[in-house]
């Protein structure tokens, strides 16, 4: 075995190896060399578990895993450390988690005792628990991913939609969505009784309960894009002393009454500080802090059915329970998707300005996945759905999702082709359509050439095909007027479209 400069550099020319190489040369190498050399070349054991997770016969691997097995009796420790996240990379079963127990048992080093105890707590099973809780000195993140790792195994956990809210009447929640889009929103929550609203920003509507609601009251509302239930604020402090504040928060009255009630199954919940990336530092020392002060609230970001979001504010922190759905009870007709699809509570805002009319005779000629077709009809009163676009596959998917909505009493038609040919073979359209809506392309994921002139031409088929009264709502990307005199703008939203701003505008036919 050839000595590279770093042990990065030799696990990277090991890793890049076929198995059959890395077993029978590199291997055979590592087992008779002497301790020192087999210390410096420890990353062939690393290699190893990254392969073989990869490809390999089951025979093969069966053999390795014996002997990463026999190598969790060698005299040094970094190769036992080194043999154990092997074996948890490639797979583990009963066998393998009783030589790991049994190594963690007999282990007098703290260091390599955490460690396999935070090997083992990724796939252990009750056994795993028990050895873990009772073995001293352990980290109070790998008993909590222990015992989260046992608690998945138990069964799912539900987060129940029904259910009345514990302390509604002074839960203060956030719903957060697109900037520029809160105004719609707030004309939505102000539609329903079952709400107030305490205040409107940029991307942020915050809103209390009247009186005693379930989530599905709030997700009864269409036009946000996530919702957290405010457990606290902290305010800025040092690092201690918020990462105490959090956690208390966390592990909280308000947040053990709200997580018992509306959870079936183990309480299980992600951490995620918004708008700072990973922060892993924090998310340990925070939910291990948590997890000592309520050891039933679990970290645990497998799968959770709950996430905990730390969002900065002026003052510090806010600190918000957020149920992870999927998919999102309110769009679970979105069978299929699309490039570049709308979002769903744009396509609901969207419907929402445009209006509900009876008698609705409604085109999308850049349909997509059918997004705004869709949403407009389940707010009711459309007759006729028309959608168009190039790609044969959004039609294929926009058909899929149209069913899927259930919204049989809407007679719906959709045509693979330009919008500029429509209604083309489908012949006149009697008395014109009532509404156009659509999210056209933005050309920004895909370079459209002459991009302003498709809009022109939008603008020609909205003035030529909406009757007298119809309106035209667009996303549209350009600082430009409708062309058309016969098209009067009524309302217009400056709205955030993922770091670049585009206008919602709402026109109508004279």
């Amino acid at each position: 075995m050839k000595r590279a400069g770093t042990h990065k550099e030799l696990y990277q020319r090991l890793r890049s190896l076929p198995w059959h190489t890395l077993w029978t040369i590199e291997v055979d190498q590592f087992n008779q060399a002497p301790p020192r050399q087999r210390f410096e070349t420890v990353s062939v054991i690393r290699a190893v578990g990254v392969v073989f997770s990869e490809c390999g016969p089951a025979e093969q691997k069966a053999l390795v895993k014996e002997w990463l097995l026999a190598l969790l009796q060698d005299s040094q420790e970094k190769i036992r450390r080194y043999a154990v996240a092997a074996l948890i990379k490639i797979g583990v079963g009963a066998k393998e988690e009783a030589e790991l127990l049994a190594l963690l048992q007999k282990t007098t080093s703290p260091r390599e005792g955490e460690f396999v105890g935070q090997m083992l707590s990724k796939i252990g099973g009750a056994d795993t628990l028990v050895a873990i809780q009772s073995t001293g000195g352990l980290s109070e993140q790998t008993v909590q991913k222990a015992k989260a790792s046992v608690a998945r195994q138990q069964g799912s956990s539900v987060i129940q939609l029904n259910r009345a809210l514990p302390d509604a009447e002074r839960l203060v929640i956030h719903l957060r969505g697109r900037s520029g889009l809160e105004g719609i929103l707030q004309s939505e929550v102000e539609a329903q009784a079952k709400f107030r609203v305490l205040s409107a920003d940029r991307g942020l509507l915050v809103i209390m309960p009247r009186g005693s609601i379930s989530l599905s009251d709030i997700f009864a509302l269409r036009c946000f894009g996530t919702l957290g239930l405010v457990l606290g604020n902290v305010p800025a402090s040092s690092e201690t002393a918020s990462i105490n504040a959090l956690a208390a928060v966390i592990a909280s009255p308000l947040s053990q009454r709200l997580l018992e009630a509306m959870t079936d199954g183990p309480i299980r919940y992600r951490l995620d500080f918004i708008g700072k990336g990973h922060q892993r530092g924090a998310v340990r020392q925070v939910s291990s802090r948590a997890f000592a002060l309520c050891p039933k609230i679990l970290n645990d970001s497998h799968e959770a059915p709950w996430a905990i979001d730390i969002h900065p504010t002026a003052e510090g922190s806010s600190v918000e329970l957020r149920p992870r759905l999927s998919p999102d009870p309110r769009f679970d007709y979105r069978l299929g998707d699309v490039p570049a699809a709308s979002h769903p509570p744009l396509a609901a805002c969207m419907a929402r300005i445009a209006g509900r009319f009876e008698n609705e005779r409604v085109w999308d000629p850049f349909c997509g996945s059918g997004m705004e077709l869709i949403e407009r009809c389940l707010l009711g009163g459309v007759s006729q759905a028309y959608g168009t676009d190039l790609s044969a596959e959004a039609i294929h998917v926009a058909e899929s999702n149209f069913s899927a909505a259930s919204l049989s009493s809407v007679s719906a038609i959709f045509v693979w082709g330009d919008f500029r040919s429509f209604p083309g073979k489908l012949g006149p359209l009697p008395g014109g359509l009532t509404l156009i809506i659509s999210n056209p392309p933005l050309g920004k994921r895909v370079v459209i050439p002459n991009l302003r002139e498709l809009y022109e031409d939008l603008f020609a088929a909205a003035a030529r095909l909406l009757r007298p009264g119809g309106r035209l709502v667009l996303i549209n990307p350009f600082q430009m007027a409708s062309p058309q005199p016969s098209l009067t703008l009524k309302t217009r939203h400056t709205v955030d479209m993922g770091g670049f701003n585009c206008r919602l505008e709402v026109y109508q036919k004279r």
